[in-house]
C-alpha cells in the first residue's frame, strides 16, 4: 500500500487580519509586517531552498518583480531553511526580493499562516496576498509539487490597485 499523502492545509481566508511577523532577512537585518504599512504585501511560502518546484516558482516572482512593484507590492519569500541558506540560494537563482527565516522557533509564522508541513516540518506552498493595512486580500495553498504559478497573485494586486485608484477618485 502506498503512504498516504498529508492532506493540504486551508490557507487564512481573504478577509482576516493578517498575522504579525518579524523574520531574518540578513544575519543583521529583520522584517515585520509592521515595516509594510501602507504596501500591499506578498508572501511566498515554499518548502525549501534549493528545490527543483520552488526554485521555479521563485524564479518566476523574480522575474515578475518589477510589474509587482509597479503594483505597489513588497514581495517576500518564507520558508524554515536558515538565513544562510536563503543568502546561499537568492545569490545562486539571483533572486530580487528578500527571503525571510522562518527558522527559530521553526515554523512559526508558517504555523500562523495555517502554512506549515507537520509531516514534513517545512512550509507548505502557500500564497498571500495582503493589502497594506494587514488585511488578507488573497490566499491559495498548492501541493508541494506543484507551481502555483503567479496569475492569481497578479490578479489580487491589480484589484488592490484599482480600489486604491478608485478611492483616490473620489471627492
Amino acid at each position: 500500500m502506498a503512504p498516504s499523502t498529508p492532506a493540504l492545509s486551508r490557507p487564512l481566508l481573504p478577509g482576516s487580519r493578517a498575522p504579525s511577523f518579524q523574520l531574518a532577512a540578513t544575519p543583521d537585518t529583520s522584517v515585520s509586517l509592521a515595516d509594510c504599512a501602507g504596501s500591499p504585501v506578498v508572501l511566498v511560502f515554499y518548502p525549501a531552498d534549493f528545490s527543483p518546484v520552488c526554485s521555479d516558482e521563485l524564479a518566476l516572482f523574480n522575474e515578475l518583480l518589477p510589474e509587482m512593484q509597479r503594483l505597489g507590492a513588497r514581495v517576500f519569500g518564507v520558508s524554515v531553511d536558515s538565513v544562510w541558506s536563503h543568502l546561499a540560494f537568492a545569490k545562486e537563482r539571483k533572486l530580487r526580493f528578500p527571503l525571510l527565516a522562518d527558522f527559530h522557533p521553526k515554523g512559526e509564522m508558517s504555523r500562523c499562516y495555517q502554512a506549515w508541513r507537520e509531516s514534513e516540518g517545512v512550509s507548505e506552498r502557500a500564497l498571500y496576498v495582503l493589502t497594506g493595512d494587514g488585511v488578507i486580500a488573497w490566499s491559495h495553498m498548492s501541493p508541494p509539487s506543484v507551481n502555483p504559478g503567479a496569475d492569481g497573485v497578479l490578479d489580487a494586486l491589480e484589484h488592490l490597485s484599482a480600489q486604491a485608484a478608485s478611492r483616490e477618485v473620489r471627492p
